[in-house]
């Protein structure tokens, strides 16, 4: 059996209310807590004021940065930051989808470490974070259970991974938050889930525990299909579709991701596609360019289906992209990712730039 090395240091509390009937835990850190946010939905779904009323319960000081946008971008983390520090804060809250779950921990980090600005931050060596609570409202990143903080950097004209290791302390999760998710962030973040569990079974890395969680994580997934497919979205898919993300996470805090989120970047930053689409969008492809496709067939059987075109069909109804892209511009995306060495690593498989355009070319063009 492959050797390999596990680290979960987030505690999860599952259920309904868990932040409520939880509410003691916030007792455990003294101090100024900065919760981070976007700017709504936090408020619409009822987290935000859940964890108000548990830091008030707790006589918790506290302050409310909430204009964390999709993707943030250096610059925003950086105004985050500043303030943390103006503070004094003690512990991070991140309240939302990945994006600002992602900005708390890198935000965390610059609190923590003075000498480092959001930009000098992504070649920085090992740094500590200040404690974090999540506190996830979609069902799609995982992020409440990784180590990874993707973040826009526009200079560049990319996401990146942060390039530290900052896991949440704890996690909170509830799916009476996702019940009045719109049905288009429902799919997305249900088939970036999906993407978080395939993209660990088939990867360099994948190992006995990895291959557990995305195992179940899929099994769990397929029971969904059909749900997200008609809209029946009631409590228990919800559920589901949240243990789905959890365990996506899991797998990929261990083995990290592949191909189609290295590709789908390009597609998030300059046409706009939400991270799980532009992950998905690439999957009828991404599946075929593997020469071994035992793994393939394992993952079709888990979630129910027969074959790569089944599960294409299913994706693009699903997400019903409509974007514009020219060659020129696929060439111009293939070879950025062409030096995207983290990625391609875990790729199992020798893959050649022409494949990857190929992916891109035969998802994308009309």
């Amino acid at each position: 059996m492959k050797s390999f090395k596990y680290s979960m240091p987030s505690e999860i509390y599952f259920g309904k209310e868990a932040v409520l009937n939880n509410r003691e835990l916030f007792k455990r850190y003294e101090g100024k807590a900065f919760i981070i946010t976007g700017k709504s939905s936090s408020r619409k779904n009822g987290s935000l004021e859940d964890v108000i009323k548990a830091l008030e319960y707790c006589e918790a000081e506290y302050i409310l940065f909430d204009e964390v946008e999709e993707n943030p971008s250096i610059e925003t983390i950086g105004r985050a930051a500043e303030l943390g520090r103006e503070e004094n804060i003690s512990f991070i809250i991140g309240i939302g989808g990945g994006s600002p779950i992602d900005a708390a921990k890198a935000i965390g980090i610059l609190i923590n470490n003075k000498e480092y600005d959001a930009r000098s931050v992504l070649g920085a060596p090992p740094l500590k974070s200040v404690p974090l609570i999540a506190v996830p409202t979609t069902s799609g990143t995982g992020t409440e259970v990784t180590q990874y903080s993707i973040v826009t950097d526009h200079a560049d004209k990319t996401k990146k991974n942060l390039g530290q290791s900052v896991f949440a302390d704890i996690t909170f999760l509830d799916p009476k938050y996702m019940m009045d998710m719109p049905y288009s962030i429902t799919v997305s973040t249900a088939l970036d889930a999906f993407s978080h569990l395939a993209e660990a079974y088939l990867n360099t890395g994948a190992n006995l525990l990895s291959d557990t969680y995305a195992e179940k994580g899929m099994d769990i997934f397929g029971q969904c299909l059909k749900p997200l497919i008609n809209n029946t979205l009631d409590y228990e898919i919800r559920e589901k579709l949240l243990w789905a993300s959890t365990l996506g996470g899991m797998a990929i805090a261990q083995v990290g991701t592949s191909l189609p989120h290295g590709m789908g970047y390009a597609l998030t930053y300059f046409k706009g596609l939400p991270h799980g689409k532009a992950n998905c969008i690439l999957y009828r492809e991404y599946f075929k360019v593997f020469k071994d496709k035992s793994r393939i067939n394992k993952i079709l059987n888990i979630i129910g289906l027969n074959t790569i075109d089944e599960l294409g069909d299913i994706i693009s109804k699903l997400l019903n992209v409509d974007i514009e892209v020219t060659e020129e511009e696929l060439r111009e995306y293939t070879e950025a990712f062409a030096g995207n060495e983290a990625k391609l690593k875990n790729h199992p498989e020798k893959i050649t730039k022409e494949e990857i355009y190929n992916i891109y070319s035969k998802s994308l063009l009309k």
